[in-house]
Parts: structure tokens; C-alpha cells; sequence
């Protein structure tokens, strides 16, 4: 019962980040934490979650990444 409740828990968080992504043209992970006050370590884990999904793409500015909803459709 605890494992269904905390990947409810990480899908919350998943599509807490996904909508707040979606209404921008890209954020860094610190905007992301500051917009969805969620800690940095969920917000990198859920990251890692949507790019692996391809729902997101990475672009390297400088020293910072940025990301954006990927609008490309999957085959």
C-alpha cells in the first residue's frame, strides 16, 4: 500500500511540473522549484522522469539548462 502512495505522490509531482512547463517557453530548474515549491531533488527527479518519456527537451545556455515542453508527436 505505501509503493501505490508514493508513485501517486511522484506522478503529482510529475504533472505539477509538466503543467507548470507547459504555460512557459522554458525554465531552468531553479525557476522550477521557485514556481512549484517543490525541493530541487523532486524537481531534477521528475525531470528525469519526463526526458526519459520524451516529453522534454534540454537546451544548454551558458552554464544553465533550460527546458521545454517537447511539441514534437511520437511515431
Amino acid at each position: 500500500m505505501g509503493d501505490k502512495i508514493k508513485h501517486k505522490k511522484r506522478d503529482n509531482v510529475v504533472d505539477k511540473l509538466y503543467s507548470t512547463l507547459k504555460n512557459s517557453k522554458g525554465l531552468t530548474i531553479t525557476e522550477l522549484v521557485n514556481k512549484t515549491k517543490l525541493t530541487r531533488s523532486a524537481v531534477r527527479t521528475a525531470l528525469a522522469k519526463l526526458d526519459g518519456g520524451d516529453k522534454v527537451i534540454i537546451r544548454k545556455i551558458g552554464m544553465a539548462k533550460v527546458y521545454l515542453i517537447n511539441g514534437r508527436k511520437r511515431i
